[in-house]
């Protein structure tokens, strides 16, 4: 038998996204699972595409019934991992907490403070593989703070740029993202009527909760001092899944396009699960479709003097289930792949 994993929030999208994952890996067994208002139900009536899973019931959430497993992955709403991770801890349980929401995130208390308007809970080694020096981070570690999914597909297409300094530490993004982003709870904007058919913009002007997070991620391998000045615009548009992200930023002087490239073929040649795409050929979100992730690919707009890049991924797979899962495998000492579809599903 392989390690146990207990999952709370299995009810939701995340959590969902998560034990499909599980089912595939030959590691790790599925254990408890947990929920909030669901509590007492099967998972089947939550998630009727896990049939092997249907007749699971949905416990509630508490430090008890997370107890006594391997690794604990926290699939709740912001605020409500940091005081399980904390009970958690006081016991000794869990070697390997995971949290697929924001409460260690960020490095910044300030920048925490002001996002989400409570205690900062502290910081954790951050989910992102492909991120310069994570890696090293995620090695035995026995705490992983998930990324935001926008801010993944953000950072995978700027990082190898800013980091070479080819670009100007000021950049625009614009994400477009499906519905489950955001959560399974019902919203009036995100009702059938309301988003088939139509494209809108949210968190306008800064406002987003992954801006400072995009921040943080590409400050972090920019060499100059100064934080990266970002833009961020996410669009909700009527698909059920997926994020494609157009950036942008002024070229350093005397930059090619040919100079670039070869910066985003190094920086992604031994990569998994990032795939640079030939010239010419764009990123979609129907490229990574339930699969574990990320095309991207460069262009300098000549006119504007300005790299443009983009990447797509799933926001429940690499977004977050498939990050999540990719940070234990390299936390427990398996083969970072294991377990994870790169295969997308079509049409």
């Amino acid at each position: 038998m392989g390690r146990t994993v207990a999952l709370a929030g299995a009810s939701g999208y995340v959590g969902g996204e998560v034990l499909r994952l599980l089912l595939a890996h030959p590691e790790l067994d599925i254990g408890t699972l947990t929920a909030g208002d669901s509590a007492g139900d099967q998972l089947g009536l939550h998630h009727p595409h896990l049939p092997q899973l249907a007749e699971i019931p949905l416990r509630e959430t508490t430090v008890t019934n997370l107890a006594g497993h391997d690794v604990v992955i926290l699939a709740l709403p912001h605020g409500q991992s940091a005081a399980i991770a904390t009970e958690l801890d006081q016991r000794g349980e869990a070697p390997l907490i995971v949290d697929c929401g924001a409460d260690f995130r960020l490095g910044d208390t300030e920048q925490w403070q002001r996002y989400y308007g409570t205690p900062h809970a502290g910081t954790w080694p951050y989910g992102l593989p492909e991120l310069p020096g994570a890696r090293n981070q995620l090695t035995q570690t026995a705490r992983i703070a998930v990324p935001g999914c926008h801010v993944t597909a953000a950072t995978l297409a700027l990082f190898p740029a800013l980091a070479a300094e080819l670009v100007a530490p000021d950049v625009t993004v614009v994400s477009v993202t499906g519905t489950s982003g955001a959560g399974k709870a019902p919203k009036p904007h995100l009702h059938g009527a309301e988003v088939m058919g139509a494209a809108t913009a949210y968190g306008v002007g800064g406002t987003h909760r992954h801006t400072p997070e995009i921040v943080q991620n590409l400050s972090g391998v920019t060499p100059t001092a100064d934080p990266v000045a970002v833009s961020f615009t996410p669009v909700l548009a009527p698909m059920p899944r997926g994020i494609l992200a157009t950036c942008s930023a002024p070229l350093a002087p005397d930059t090619t396009e040919t100079h670039l490239r070869s910066v985003y073929e190094s920086a992604y040649a031994d990569e998994p699960f990032v795939t640079l795409l030939e010239p010419g050929v764009w990123p979609s979100t129907a490229m990574t479709l339930a699969a574990n992730t990320a095309a991207v690919q460069i262009a300098v707009d000549a006119q504007a003097n300005r790299l443009v890049a983009l990447a797509s991924l799933d926001n429940l797979t690499k977004g977050t289930a498939g990050a999540a899962l990719q940070s234990v495998n390299i936390a427990l000492g398996h083969p970072e792949t294991t377990g994870l579809p790169m295969a997308a599903v079509a049409p």
